[in-house]
């Protein structure tokens, strides 16, 4: 048994269709995911023992929140190699160091990111031998995104985000990406959600004919047209400073302005590198942004360094 290091990105979602409520709690999504290029890094070093510890460290505190990234058992990440653990019949513990660069809270599923990239550093580090596709069916039992980051690239989610499959696409895409200056539940955009819709009828999500042509092309104008997000209302409901922040995007030139996921962070799409960097000038003197993060994407999912 040997130390292994795991890169993981981070996952946007070109767009979020969000269903009713099911009997089980979750609600039905229809979504693109595509992974860029913010990544997380975790090293597992197995142990003699039986524990398993988790570290949390990262070189943008303020931007990450990561203080608030739990280093116990509920880090998605120690759930991730205990299941692992309880799967394969290891005897051995881990010790997982997680260097965070992926917004904590942030829309943008960094514990989701962590829990896959532990998934691959564990099974390598133990010697554990599972296929990718083995891995992929624990890591649907982690989180609705897990399995998508153990892919990357894009892809398109359904059922609860869990279930996964190839888009075809091509071409790459300038992104900009507006931090908040504090994370957003996604518990809490979700409730929202059901307040706001509340007696009204909810349509089963779909993904866009528009968005899918405009990945096959590798059209970002296209592209920035077809961005949609089911959670935007009840995201600016909670925070409407967000609001803001994807005015001044648009005002700036962007091809298209969302917020990632449930939010708080919000993306922009760019024409070109010139581009992407004349809208990240734009966002930074916005109040509401933390930092402002230029990326392209898409790209691999988790994958030992």
């Amino acid at each position: 048994m040997t130390p292994a290091n795991v890169r993981v990105p981070a996952k946007i979602n070109l767009c979020l269709g969000v269903g009713p409520v099911r009997d089980d709690g979750y609600h039905p999504l229809a979504t693109v995911y595509q992974a860029v290029d913010l990544h997380d890094e975790v090293r597992a070093t197995p142990r003699d023992d039986d524990e398993i510890t988790v570290t949390v460290h990262s070189d943008l505190d303020a931007r990450t929140e990561v203080a608030i990234v739990p280093e116990n058992d509920d880090n998605l990440a120690v759930k991730a190699a205990r299941l692992l653990r309880d799967r394969t019949g290891v005897t051995a513990g881990v010790d997982l160091a997680i260097r965070k660069v992926i917004p904590v809270a942030g829309g943008m599923a960094g514990g989701s990111a962590d829990a896959a990239a532990a998934l691959v550093a564990c099974n390598e580090a133990w010697g554990t031998g599972l296929t990718r596709a083995a891995l992929e069916v624990l890591a649907a039992q982690l989180g609705s995104d897990v399995p998508f980051l153990l892919h990357g690239g894009n892809a398109i989610g359904g059922g609860r985000g869990e279930t996964v499959s190839p888009v075809l696409a091509r071409g790459s895409y300038h992104w900009v990406f507006a931090m908040a200056h504090e994370g957003l539940s996604t518990r809490a955009v979700f409730a929202e959600f059901d307040r706001l819709n509340a007696g009204s009828t909810v349509a089963d999500p779909t993904v866009t004919d528009a968005l899918l042509a405009a990945l096959r092309a590798g059209d970002p104008l296209a592209l920035g047209n077809a961005l949609s997000n089911d959670l935007t209302e009840a995201a600016l409901s909670l925070r409407p400073e967000l609001e803001d922040t994807l005015s001044i995007g648009i005002e700036a030139g962007a091809l298209g302005a969302i917020l990632s996921g449930s939010g708080p962070t919000a993306m922009f799409l760019a024409t070109d590198e010139q581009h992407s960097l004349d809208i990240a000038f734009a966002l930074s003197s916005a109040s509401g942004c933390a930092d402002v993060v230029q990326s392209r994407g898409p790209v691999p999912g988790a994958r030992l360094a």
